[in-house]
Formats: structure tokens, sequence, C-alpha cells
């Protein structure tokens, strides 16, 4: 294979990428003066926000530049079956919809990490919060940008010859110059743009793509012999290594036991963030509900039908490095796949294409900044430092956290290698903990302590299984002390173990932080009956006339959401490999569902659109 030069952008080209940065500034600019109003505009948006709005801004968010890195990845190693590991979170993803949707918004809380005192008292949950806006907004948080920005650094220099510290200071200072101007209003106003740019360039790129002349159109791809065996969305059932790391133990344990950004169970982090933003509960269920649609149903087959057509231009490793010797060994890997086949695209296409890059690159950078530098501003600054801050001052706190976190995630992402790498980093360390945050609402006995204890004990075993130099795990060392596919659940059997026996070893909470918790957010069910019946001996009303537990249902309107979306991507998938009969079946299945859970959804009072 001959080696390929770094491409050579024509006049149209660099029209729209010109263009697309020109608008993305003008929204930051034109949006300042109303987002430095004040902390709640920069943060939140005054709370104001459409469901349609929030909704396109949380499916732009997750449309981040490692997002096709990591399926090429996953698709390369693992065959589709392989995206299991992150469709499993529709489970989570959903019960958030018709769960824990309106509980957020009905707390009215300025952050998600705020909720620790709200939910908790004393002096371990101000420990907590100030612990989780550090743990999350700051280690966490860089963590994740600087997997986007390695990926934006593979994809300047696949294409474009970039060496990392280029990309990383020409993508990173436009993206913080607008997050810094523009807040949150900013950020939603530009995602709505970033969506639609971003979806025609996937779709555009995966079309032109399989229709190469190498690859011979769609039938010509799926009969390929490097293609052929990865093809399956399920796990091969015969091989029982596969069937439990790709399919059973995301099913089974991952999706309600990890805590990882985007997919928290129980909601949290910037989904939360934009149900705090919204009108009411009904925008807020809304706009997670059209979230998960897009991001399960229809977003995942462009990216898989790249990742297929480079099995066939680059089968191996080798086959990339050859091709781009400029890469640096550091770098190399088989999410480089993504950014090698988009060379391949034509003038306009490929200005389109490296525009929904940086819209994707912007949209995810600047969600993480402002939202980790909300528990900067709020969770830290403000708790911590000084409580009688003013609007100007939170906000001028907020644009100095963003410009730090900035370069904090840039400086990781330059010693990093691949995206794979840093999903399995954010999934281990979160183990165990997920179960904390979909209890947490609704059981009355757990209290700081549980949490305190569940996100220490995950981190230390999480680091316990690898070799005792943290430096090679977050390299890419496979030497652990447990089979890879026994770690996980190891981690959330010993994590939970530790939060449970913490949590009847220690007081609950306070009968005021619970009453007062209750009285406001409504949760319902079994786990409070005990602080019910506490509360009438002592003539205290904590249950409002028109309440009413409703958990039931939403689990079951969760179950059925779950059958529409999956039948519809799994239906996507068999209409493109040409299996029309499973096809039609799933797109049947798909109206069935669809139409259970509108009546169920009308069963538990819920209409937003």
């Amino acid at each position: 294979m001959t080696n390929l030069k770094t491409m050579e952008l024509a006049p149209i080209d660099w029209i729209i990428i010109i263009t697309f940065f020109s608008i993305s500034l003008f929204i930051g600019i034109w949006v300042s003066k109303k987002a430095g109003s004040s902390s709640g505009e920069f943060f939140l948006s005054g709370r104001n926000m459409p469901w349609w709005l929030l909704g396109i801004s949380m499916v732009a968010t997750t449309f981040s530049t490692d997002t096709p890195n990591l399926v090429t990845d996953i698709v390369r190693t693992n065959g589709v079956s392989g995206n299991w590991v992150w469709w499993a979170f529709l489970i989570t993803g959903l019960l958030t919809v018709f769960v824990y949707a309106k509980l957020w918004r009905k707390s009215n809380v300025k952050t998600d990490i705020e909720f620790y005192e709200f939910r908790y008292g004393g002096a371990p949950a101000s420990f907590l919060r100030k612990f989780r806006a550090l743990y999350l907004g700051v280690i966490f948080n860089v963590i994740t940008m600087s997997s986007v920005t390695l990926a934006a650094i593979k994809i300047g220099g696949i294409m474009l010859g970039l060496e990392p510290w280029q990309t990383v200071i020409s993508a990173g200072l436009v993206t913080v110059l607008f997050s810094t101007l523009g807040g949150f209003r900013g950020v939603l106003y530009t995602d709505f743009l970033l969506f639609f740019v971003a979806m025609a360039g996937s779709i555009g790129a995966a079309y032109y793509l399989v229709n190469l002349p190498e690859v011979g159109g769609m039938t010509a791809l799926l009969n390929h012999e490097n293609v052929s065996n990865k093809l399956s969305i399920l796990p091969d059932f015969s091989d029982a290594r596969s069937l439990i790391t790709l399919l059973i133990i995301p099913l089974a344990v991952q999706w309600w036991s990890a805590w990882y950004p985007g997919a928290e169970p129980g909601g949290g982090g910037y989904i939360a963030q934009r149900m705090l933003a919204s009108k009411d509960e009904n925008h807020a269920i809304g706009a997670t509900f059209f979230f998960n649609i897009m991001h399960y149903a229809l977003r995942p087959w462009p990216w898989i039908l790249v990742a297929l057509t480079s099995l066939v231009i680059f089968p191996d490793l080798s086959s990339i490095k050859e091709a781009f010797p400029n890469i640096s060994d550091d770098k190399l890997g088989h999410d480089l796949a993504y950014s090698a086949m988009l060379i391949k695209l034509p003038s306009g296409l490929i200005g389109l294409v490296l525009a929904s890059l940086i819209a994707a690159y912007m949209s995810t950078i600047s969600t993480q900044l402002n939202w980790g530098s909300s528990y900067m501003v709020y969770d830290f600054y403000q708790k911590q430092i000084n409580p009688n801050a003013s609007e100007k001052k939170l906000v001028a706190v907020g644009r100095i956290s963003t410009i730090t976190l900035m370069i904090l995630s840039a400086g990781l992402a330059l010693l990093l290698q691949n995206a794979l790498q840093i999903f399995d980093i954010l999934l281990t360390f979160g183990a165990g903990t997920g179960l904390i945050f979909i209890l947490r609402w609704f059981w009355w006995r757990i209290n700081s302590w549980s949490e305190i204890s569940a996100m220490f004990a995950s981190g230390i075993v999480a680091i316990s299984l690898k070799t005792s130099d943290l430096g090679p795990y977050l390299f890419g060392s496979n030497k652990g002390l447990l089979p890879d596919w026994l770690e996980y659940p190891f981690v959330v059997l010993f994590t939970s173990i530790i939060w449970l026996s913490v949590t009847y070893m220690t007081r609950p909470e306070s009968d005021e932080v619970l009453r007062k918790f209750y009285k406001k957010t409504q949760p319902g069910g079994p786990g409070w009956e005990m602080v019910i019946q506490n509360a009438k001996k002592n003539k205290v009303k904590l249950d409002k006339k028109d309440s009413s537990w409703n958990v039931p249902s939403g689990i079951i309107a969760m179950l059925l959401g779950c059958g529409l979306i999956y039948s519809i991507m799994f239906a996507t998938g068999y209409w493109i490999y040409g299996e029309y009969t499973s096809a039609s079946a799933l797109t049947i299945s798909s109206f069935i569902f669809g139409i259970l859970l509108i009546k169920k959804w009308k069963k538990i009072k819920v209409s937003v659109l």
C-alpha cells in the first residue's frame, strides 16, 4: 500500500468550514450579554428552554468527535455486536425519561451536585457535595474532554497532517472562546446548528465511502471476507466469553451499576443540567425521550458503515501505519480508521464532514466546559470560598474555570492513546455506584456515607485490579489480576457490599432532611413508608392530594420504549443488510411498541408533544 498524503482542501471546503466557525462565534458573541447577566443565565438559560431544543442539544453533545472513533474501534475489534457495551445504556436513559426526569425538575436545584445537600444533611453531605464537584467536575470531566480532544488530534493528524499541539491549540482556542462568551444559552443555540451539520456529514460520508470503487457498494461490502464475520448484531452465542462480555454483562449489570457521562443511572451530569433548564417537568421528559430515540435508534449506523468499509481499505493496524507513517506509535489504534477513511472524500463533502467533526467537537467540549464550570462555581467556589459572591463574580469565576478545564483536558489528551481505553477507564471507576443513584430517590435509608463509601470503594478496587503502577493502566496495559470479563462484575459486587454495609452501620438522615426532600419531590413508593408513617404520628403532612406513585407505570413505559427503540435500531440494520424478512418483522414490532407506549404514556398523564 502506498503512503497517503494529507488532503488538500479545495476553496469550497474552506468556505464551508469558515462559514460554520463564523456562525458559531457570532452566536456566542450575540448571546454573551444575556449569558453574563447572571449565573442562572450562564449555566441554566433562565430555566425556560423547550423540550425540542434541549433534546437536540443532548444529541449534539453526545455526537462528539470521539464517538465515531469509539464505534469504529469497537466494530473493528469486536464486530457490530460489540456496541452492546453502550447500547445497553438505553435502559438507563429511558428510566431517566419515565421515572427521574420529573423528579429532577421538581427538585429545582441548580446542579445535580447540589442534590447532595438537598437529599442528605450535615457535614458528610457538605463534604460529598464539595468532593464530587472536584471529582466529577474536574477529574472525570477532564478525562472525558481529553478523550474528545484525542479524537480531534487523530483527525487533525490523519486528515490535515497537523501535530497534536497544533490541533489542540487551534480547535481548543475557538471552542473555549465561544464557551466563555455564550454560556449555556450559546451552547443550546449552537447545538441546534451543530446537530444538522453533524448528521448531514456522517450520513454523506457513509454513503460515499460504501460506494468507493475499492469497496464496491453495499453487497460487495457485506460479502467481503474482512467484514462478513463482523456483521452480527448479537454476539456469537457459542462463544461464552464473547456472550458474557458483550451482551450479558452490559444488559444484566452494566446499565444500572455504572456511572458514565451522559448515561448516569437516575440521571445526572449534563443530561440533568438540561432537564433543570427546561420549562417544566413535561419538557424535561420530552427532551430526554427525544434524545434517546435519536442517540440509539438512528445515529449509530452511519458510523458503523464507515467502520465496516475501513476493514476493506485498512484491514489491520499495520496497513494504517503504512498509509500514514507520520502518525506516532503512541497514537496508533483501530480508532484511527475512521479518520483514515474520511481522507478519501471528495471536495465539498470533505468540507461538510470536517465542519461536522468540528461541530461535534465544539458541541461536546462546550457542554462539558459549561457543566463542569457550574460545579466549580455553585458547588465549590460559592459553597466553600465565597458564599456571598455577587452574580457578576460568579459569572467571572465560571469563565475562569472554563478556561482552566480546557487547558487541563488538552494536556491529558496529549498523553493518551485511544478512545476505547478511556471508555473502559470511566466504566470501571464508576462501577457499582449506579444502584445508589437509582435508589436514593426511593429508599429513605440511603445516606451520605452510602455514596462516600461507594465512590472510594469503586475507585480503589478498580486501581487495585491492575498493576501497582497506574500509568500502564491509563495507557493500555492488559496485565490485570482477574480476567478482563470478570473485572467489571467484581468491582460492582465489591462496591455494592461495601456501600450496603456502610448504610446499615451508619445513622440515617434526620427526619427534617428526609421530610423536606420528600415533600418537595414526592417520590412515593414503599421505600418511604417509614418516613411517611413517622410524619403522620407527628401530625406532619408529606403527601400532596394530587400525588400518586407512578413508578410501576414508568417502568412499563421504559420497557415499551426499549422495545420501540431497539426495534427501530435493529430494523434499520437489517434493511441495510438486505435481510428484509427480519427488517419487516422488526419494523412491525416498532409500530406495536409505539402504540402501546403512547397508550401507557397517556395513562401516566405525560403529554409533552
